[in-house]
């Protein structure tokens, strides 16, 4: 069964996103998709393979791109709830600029 906290014995290098409270009501497969890509962007050479981190987050945007309608409406309140939690939990500017400009960044939703 799955740990709900994180592992503190991550690999120097690795790259690691917070972890979400589920009260926060932000779907559990977005923010899997959002922890794996930023392992996958922001992980050292010495963590993983560059070249299989780049084709793997490919296939996880391009997976993204695909929500329409509902779905894609529902990502984008997420994403907002998302950034709206990191501003008032004072995350870095950087973790925060990287919430708000996620879909656009990545050509979701356009």
């Amino acid at each position: 069964m799955a740990n709900e906290q994180p592992q503190p014995d991550a690999p120097e290098g690795a790259a690691v996103f917070p972890l979400i409270p589920p009260e926060l009501g932000v779907h559990p497969l977005l923010l899997a998709a959002l922890h794996a890509y930023v392992f996958l962007e922001g992980s050292d050479v010495a963590v993983l393979n560059p070249a299989v981190a780049e084709e793997a987050m490919n296939y996880l945007v391009t997976y993204l791109q695909r929500l329409t309608g509902d779905e894609l409406r529902r990502v984008r309140e997420d994403v907002a709830t998302l950034a709206g939690f990191a501003k008032s939990e004072q995350w870095p500017k950087q973790q925060v600029r990287f919430l708000q400009d996620f879909l656009k960044e990545n050509g979701i939703g356009q």
